[in-house]
């Protein structure tokens, strides 16, 4: 049996020329000389290194291929008759309509939102929709790294960001329509902190949340991208950037001039912090005024996992968030997408060990969030549950995109009288057609009518996330998911059982 996909992918849209495949190396079983190269070697032989990233990025998602051995499917959810836990068993009290979803975290600055899902790092595709969608569902979102690289206008001097306009834009996209739950985070990662963009954040922009980058499962490394020419290369060399080969080598630009030099890449520079760095690093930050500090991690080796909590409980971090899904925007190794790091359901299940023993030294614990494939209530349930009280949200992105980008295409139909056929039996406008536009209205007002129908996609498809959480969590007879835990799980298969247990596989 194998797992992974064949040299067939979304990620380049390419595809086996034959159905008769050689499981280990996913090639076509018959090669053959007459083959035009259809499969990702054939892809990888005309355009080489290019095609390590996907073809297909642009005005699109894309997410890993493999089919685990092992995930949130393989747990259905329990259900229980007797009693209410949460509140009165009575009838008025026991209902759906009365299970508390708020949530609430931060050492020194409380954040509060309306439901135990985030928003993670991203700012490509409808990023406008995305972080509006966030403020009117009342909770969490993060503008994703190199946001500065977004801005046109950007201008650095001496090394250090001076003006960055489209920085305002973004969180604009949130505050208008902030109620008081949830915040907007600005994600950072090594080249965002050297080019001081965290102080040009908080005093220009008084940003409240930043967000230090070690990782995400869709890439552990940073992204590479290749240039088109020497003065892209000098330009983004004077930026700051590390550009392979150097633009300015006089060997470089010699061999440019020739016509033989090689491809130019830029790259973006790992994380190598430290409990030295960073630590100070945050205090420093906080003493110009921000409220709070996240981290972003992701699935690498348990010893890394350890230590970033280890590091996030001595700089009084808010919150984590773990990434288990090789999922992005695009920027990711493809086979890194699909071949790297710890599945979502087994990175958990390492945390959980971890949190345990250091609960056990006394150890203080920031919030924790897992996020990685999420797309339904039922997995979100499943998440919380397993978390056994320690996880306070799962983040859901590229879903959440997903409804941003349909729900604005649709109301632009709408609004040109094409409206699709599917929907044509809910009405003929965006007020008869968004169901849960009325939710809005009741928050601010009339107002809503004009709110873009991204915005009021993301908020709908968040509202139907809570209210399928509501739902579990009625029937297991709690109504506040701060009582959810592995109970309320039951294994289906024997790895699911010996995870529930807290083994891996067995181990």
């Amino acid at each position: 049996m194998t797992y992974s996909p064949s040299l067939s992918s979304a990620f380049n849209n390419t595809k086996n020329r034959s159905d008769k495949l050689s499981p280990q190396s996913g090639m076509c079983s018959l090669c053959t000389e007459d083959c035009i190269g259809t499969c990702e070697l054939g892809l990888a032989a005309v355009l080489g290194a290019q095609t390590v990233y996907p073809t297909t990025t642009g005005t699109n998602q894309v997410a890993s291929e493999k089919d685990y051995p092992i995930d949130y499917s393989h747990f259905n959810i329990n259900g229980r008759v007797f009693g209410a836990v949460g509140t009165n068993p009575t009838y008025e009290e026991a209902n759906i309509f009365s299970v508390n979803l708020d949530r609430k975290f931060g050492k020194f600055n409380t954040v509060k939102m309306k439901m135990p899902v985030i928003l993670p790092a991203l700012i490509k595709l409808n990023w406008e929709d995305y972080f509006a969608g966030a403020a009117m569902a009342g909770i969490c979102c993060v503008i994703g790294e190199d946001a500065r690289n977004k801005d046109p206008k950007l201008k650095i001097k001496d090394g250090k960001v001076v003006e960055f306009p489209a920085l305002k834009n973004m969180l604009d996209t949130f505050r208008k329509y902030d109620r008081g739950y949830g915040q907007i985070i600005l994600q950072c990662n090594v080249e965002d902190d050297l080019l001081g963009v965290p102080e040009y954040a908080i005093k220009n922009e008084n940003v409240e949340g930043i967000e230090f980058k070690f990782g995400q499962s869709a890439k552990g490394t940073q992204p590479v991208k290749r240039l088109k020419n020497i003065d892209e290369a000098l330009k983004n060399h004077e930026s700051g950037n590390i550009v392979y080969p150097n633009p300015t080598d006089s060997k470089i630009v010699k061999a440019y001039e020739e016509g033989v030099c090689p491809n130019f890449y830029i790259y973006s520079r790992l994380p190598l912090w430290n409990e030295e760095y960073l630590i100070f690093r945050i205090e420093e930050l906080r003493d110009l005024g921000l409220k709070n500090v996240y981290f972003k991690m992701a699935g690498y080796d348990s010893i890394d996992l350890e230590r970033v909590i280890r590091l996030a409980s001595k700089a009084s971090v808010d919150m984590i968030t773990f990434d288990g899904a090789g999922g992005g925007s695009g920027y990711s190794p493809c086979k890194m997408m699909n071949e790297w790091g710890l599945p979502t359901v087994i990175m958990q299940n390492v945390i959980s060990k971890i949190i345990k023993k250091l609960k056990k030294e006394d150890i203080w614990i920031p919030a924790i969030t897992m996020t990685g494939g999420f797309a339904s209530e039922d997995q979100v349930f499943k998440a919380l549950s397993y978390g056994n009280g320690d996880v306070t949200a799962i983040g859901i992105c590229r879903a959440t995109m997903a409804a941003a980008m349909s729900a604005k295409k649709v109301g632009k139909m709408i609004k040109e009288g094409n409206i699709p056929n599917h929907l044509k039996q809910y009405g003929s406008t965006i007020e008869e057609i968004y169901g849960d536009l009325a939710d809005l209205r009741a928050i601010y007002g009339k107002d809503a009518n004009n709110f873009p129908p991204g915005a009021i996609g993301v908020f709908s498809y968040l509202n139907k996330i809570a209210f399928g959480l509501k739902h579990f969590a009625a029937l297991n007879r709690k109504f506040d998911i701060n009582y959810l835990d592995r109970n309320d799980l039951i294994p289906l298969t024997r790895e699911a059982n010996e995870l529930l247990k807290g083994n891996l596989f067995g181990e």
